[in-house]
């Protein structure tokens, strides 16, 4: 299977188009935590610059810093991993297939969980952030 066509054609096999689909979703993980690397740089910019005097819980920084952290850690594993798929190619039976496959859900599971956590933060972030603003409006 030649991995740098994504086309889907007519005459490739199931697996091929397995792998064509892994490749394209790869390609979004890897675009989707670049976007969230910029994110997490503004965010934290914004706590340490604007918010600083609005939010006296210092926690949400230090959250957002560790997440920045494991953000880069998972980028940069992702990265290996799509240049380890130029191998693909190589395949000729089902097994070694399917250790690709495998390999690609484990990278899902943990493109998931990461965005799942990254999204609980932000959330409590905003929540501190509307409170913080909605109580000084009061006062």
């Amino acid at each position: 299977m030649e991995t740098l066509n994504k086309d889907i054609f007519n005459h490739d096999t199931s697996i091929d188009v397995t792998h064509k689909i892994n490749t394209m979703e790869l390609d979004n993980w890897i675009n989707h935590l670049k976007y969230v690397k910029k994110e997490l740089t503004n965010l934290i910019s914004t706590c340490n610059k604007d918010l600083k005097n609005n939010l006296a819980d210092h926690d949400i920084v230090e959250r957002f810093e560790k997440k920045q952290i494991e953000n880069e850690t998972l980028l940069m594993a992702l990265l290996k991993y799509s240049n380890s798929r130029t191998d693909i190619a190589e395949c000729e039976d089902t097994q070694c297939d399917m250790i690709y496959i495998r390999e690609h859900e484990t990278y899902r599971r943990s493109y998931l969980y990461h965005l799942d956590k990254y999204r609980r933060l932000k959330n409590v972030f905003f929540d501190k952030v509307h409170g913080k603003f909605s109580l000084s409006r009061i006062g």
